[in-house]
């Protein structure tokens, strides 16, 4: 299915304007407040998401500087969306006085909590090309916000994101919170394969027609809303953009870290199940909105991606090639080299094997697992002989060689399998990342 063309301001300018602050129809448990007066019709090119839940303190000195800066400052349409998650306090009257207050503010009630309930709720429901959200707090640097819907109006980029640990950001926060965020995209990284630095930022933005997409696979309705939405949409191919933010934390912040951590690791097992077993259907959204199928290789005769190949292809090779020295190492002494250099092989070529298919190649799931796996098994065939054939012929021409050229030898065998095992699983695993 061929992409819309993303919206610009030419097409804007062109079409019949209207009320920027008009919302569209609720949907189903969300309460339009009453839209204020509006004495310049724009067209909405950015909807602004601020969720909220019990924030009569901050709610109006937020909104009101907020909307004052956007005013000012974003050459765009926009529009300011108060998402209230079921508040039991003032939260509610307060948001609809500032609907009736302001241009280009409205409010929406929810009947139940949570931040990804709120924001599936209103983006779904808003005409903008660009939908955003900010914590009400407003803990990032408004000033980031043009860069970062920028390149999704012009099209460059699909979902953009605030970064706290780029090293451009400037944070002010205290060590907890410090080390609770980097073990988290650490973790991000080692089980979902995660690219984006920072998954938790409540800075982001997202080109409309790919929201609508994929909000409908994005299960958590709470605060691990953020990370499902971007490991689907790095699986799918899209791509994210970053922005680096000057961040200072909000002491009066009432998030239950210990709770969230439970949700979030419920929700990385979930992902990793979802992916595995095909309920998420990443092909699908791949072959509809990734952007990788339109890249042309840059070097003429290579195939587009073998670049990327090799250096993941080599990055799991020094990995395999230091257990299996280590594993050679240990057991030559107890079994011989011939005996000691088998197992050492065996193990590492079956490992090697499992993780060029996921890490390489991008494979997930069961299927062609077996064929891999014999192609791995031939290779190991092959890894097999170079190295026994060059063990024997060093020890008939020494009987007793030097373990420094004993090992020199057996890297040289090494390198020479690792190169025909590449070639060998790349042509079994032609699924490209």
């Amino acid at each position: 299915m061929p992409r819309k063309r993303p919206a610009t301001m030419t097409d804007l300018l062109l079409e019949t304007p209207h009320e920027g602050g008009r919302p569209p129809a609720p949907s189903a448990g969300v309460q339009p407040g009453r839209p204020a007066h509006r004495s310049t019709p724009t067209a909405v090119m950015v909807d602004v998401v601020v969720p909220v839940f019990n924030e009569e303190a901050d709610l109006r000195p937020s909104v009101e500087r907020l909307h004052a800066f956007l005013a000012a400052e974003l050459p765009y349409g926009f529009r300011v969306t108060i998402a209230d998650n079921a508040s039991t306090d003032a939260t509610w009257a307060q948001a609809q006085a500032l609907a009736a207050e302001l241009d280009h503010v409205r409010a929406v009630h929810l009947d139940a909590k949570g931040r990804g309930r709120a924001l599936k709720a209103v983006w779904s429901a808003s005409e903008a090309p660009v939908l955003a959200y900010m914590d009400v707090d407003l803990s990032t640097d408004l000033r980031a916000l043009l860069p970062l819907v920028a390149p999704l109006i012009s099209g460059h980029s699909d979902l953009a994101i605030g970064t706290r640990l780029s090293r451009s950001s400037r944070v002010v926060r205290g060590p907890k919170r410090e080390i609770i965020s980097r073990s988290y995209n650490l973790l991000l990284r080692g089980a979902l394969s995660a690219s984006f630095s920072d998954a938790q930022c409540g800075f982001k933005a997202i080109r409309a027609e790919v929201a609508h997409d994929l909000l409908p696979l994005v299960e958590d309705d709470n605060w691990f809303f953020d990370t499902e939405l971007l490991v689907i949409a790095q699986r799918a191919g899209l791509r994210i953009h970053e922005v680096p933010v000057d961040w200072v934390d909000d002491p009066d912040s009432r998030v239950d870290i210990v709770a969230t951590a439970r949700e979030d690791l419920h929700g990385v097992v979930r992902l990793l199940r979802g992916f595995a077993g095909g309920r998420i259907p990443v092909t699908r959204l791949r072959a509809e909105l990734g952007r990788d199928t339109q890249v042309p290789s840059t070097v003429p005769g290579v195939p587009r991606g073998m670049f990327a190949q090799l250096l993941r292809f080599g990055g799991v090779g020094v990995l395999s090639t230091l257990v299996y020295f280590v594993l050679y190492l240990g057991m030559r002494d107890l079994t011989g080299p011939q005996a000691a250099n088998l197992v050492a092989l065996l193990v590492t070529a079956v490992a090697n094997t499992a993780a060029n298919r996921r890490v390489t190649f991008g494979v997930r799931g069961s299927d062609g697992a077996l064929r891999h796996h014999a192609g791995g098994l031939v290779a190991f065939l092959v890894g097999l002989g170079l190295t026994s054939g060059s063990l024997w012929v060093l020890h008939q021409l020494s009987p007793d060689p030097n373990r420094g050229i004993e090992v020199a030898i057996l890297v040289l065998a090494n390198a020479v399998s690792t190169l025909v095992r590449f070639l060998a699983l790349r042509q079994l695993m032609a699924h490209r990342r």
